[in-house]
């Protein structure tokens, strides 16, 4: 599988070599659906909460005779059937956190990765580097990159911080270490840049681990 280089001015200068144990495994889409399920519900809070009939205000006696009355029976005015009754069934907090096994989120980011390598959306720059931290120049280099305004996944070199600050109020832009990306993030996002060549090579020894 190869990938087109381009030099720090978005020119392009060639191709690299991306790793076929990363980039070139078949694509295992059910997986795929479980893991992302997984990471959304990751990131739920949990804190929907209403009010059942032992905790709204009111209730501690009848409202009126079982009968006699000609209304209907009525034991307390906290029922749900009543207004400002307790909710009937309502959401209560909880944890919709879950596990996911190590073997699975490494099989989940490399079928995430293969599937953008095999529709030509991973880029990779030779060196990226600011020598202070500038939007306008993170803007220039993507502008001149083929990207299509299409959301992206810059993947850096925690040493790259000027990068890190060039680019992080960039809208079409997501920014995040080797070391840190996931299968969402991949899927998130179009196009797959590299921010120096020598990051494939991490990338490959990140996911071996």
């Amino acid at each position: 599988m190869q990938a087109k280089l381009y030099s720090a001015d978005g020119k392009e200068k060639g191709t690299v070599t991306l790793p076929d144990s990363v980039f070139g495994i078949e694509v295992n889409k059910p997986l795929l659906h479980q893991v992302i399920t997984q990471y959304l519900a990751n990131q739920r809070q949990g804190t929907s909460e209403t009010k059942d009939r032992s905790n709204v205000s009111g209730g501690g006696r009848k409202p009126w005779k079982q009968k006699g009355t000609g209304r209907a029976r009525s034991g307390s005015n906290t029922s749900p059937v009543w207004t400002r009754g307790g909710k009937a069934f309502g959401p209560d907090p909880r944890d919709y956190s879950s596990t996911i096994p190590r073997k699975m989120r490494k099989l989940a980011l490399k079928s995430a990765l293969t599937s953008r390598a095999q529709e030509e959306k991973v880029l990779v720059v030779d060196k990226m580097e600011f020598e202070t931290p500038k939007t306008k120049s993170m803007a220039g280099l993507i502008s001149a990159l083929p990207l299509n305004g299409r959301p992206s996944l810059l993947i850096i070199d925690p040493q790259q911080k000027n990068v890190y600050l060039s680019g992080r109020n960039l809208k079409s832009l997501r920014i995040k270490p080797v070391c840190e990306i996931n299968a969402l993030d991949v899927l998130r996002n179009e196009n797959i840049i590299f921010g120096q060549e020598n990051l494939v090579a991490k990338l490959e020894e990140a996911v071996a681990k």
